[in-house]
């Protein structure tokens, strides 16, 4: 069994790698907004305390998110293992990972942390450009449109969405740095870090990665 918890900041390409990782070991990749919508949907109790947080415009408690994820780790697909990506994000997270998981006899076999310098981010980031009628992301840096703020797949508006703009990235590095980066000391403290450089070509980054999950034993 491989449970994997993905670490790295806003624009760092987690959900890219964590995608490209489920398709080669067959295990779900997992991220926060996913499984709190899916509570929602469920109509259960828990998701309606769910819900009423995220109406409320408030984060969803710590110990009520630790619910949601046990829930979600019962799951049939999760037999052989996750990865999660953007969870856990700070200490009393982590701290609520391992009772999760200690609840269910298990525990995380390794965090791989995608490291990329953080001018590197702020110019990917603020380079993204979204199509406002199909929802295609292109950027100008690395992946340009044909026709310069035009959709390639459908003529739509492309657009510079709110987080992308550059003052909304500073404060979400800002908040990474004080609450997340911590978690990259305390998994290396315990021997589970295992640290990647994401600044180099998609390929390259997923086959280092694959191979560090099988020197771990997956």
């Amino acid at each position: 069994m491989m449970n994997l918890v993905f670490l790295g900041a806003p624009g760092s390409g987690k959900g890219t790698y964590t995608a490209r990782i489920t398709e080669r070991f067959g295990i779900p990749a997992i991220s926060t907004g996913e499984i709190l919508r899916q509570a929602v949907r469920s109509g259960s109790p828990l998701g309606a305390e769910v819900k009423s947080y995220m109406d409320g415009g408030k984060l969803v408690p710590d110990e009520v998110m630790g619910r949601v994820l046990r829930e979600r780790l019962g799951q049939p697909d999760c037999a052989k293992g996750f990865i999660l990506d953007g969870y856990p994000r700070t200490a009393g997270q982590a701290d609520e990972l391992e009772r999760v998981l200690a609840s269910r006899g298990s525990r995380l076999t390794c965090a791989v942390s995608i490291e990329v310098p953080e001018d590197v981010i702020v110019k990917r980031l603020s380079g993204r450009r979204s199509c406002t009628a199909c929802g295609a992301v292109y950027n100008v840096f690395t992946l340009p449109p044909a026709r310069e703020g035009v959709c390639d797949k459908c003529g739509g508006k492309l657009v510079t969405r709110p987080d992308d703009k550059l003052e909304t990235i500073q404060n979400r590095m800002e908040v990474y740095r004080e609450q997340s980066e911590p978690l990259v000391g305390r998994y290396r403290a315990t021997g589970l870090l295992k640290a990647v450089s994401g600044n180099r070509a998609l390929e390259q980054v997923v086959e280092e990665i694959v191979a560090l999950l099988k020197g771990v034993g997956a």
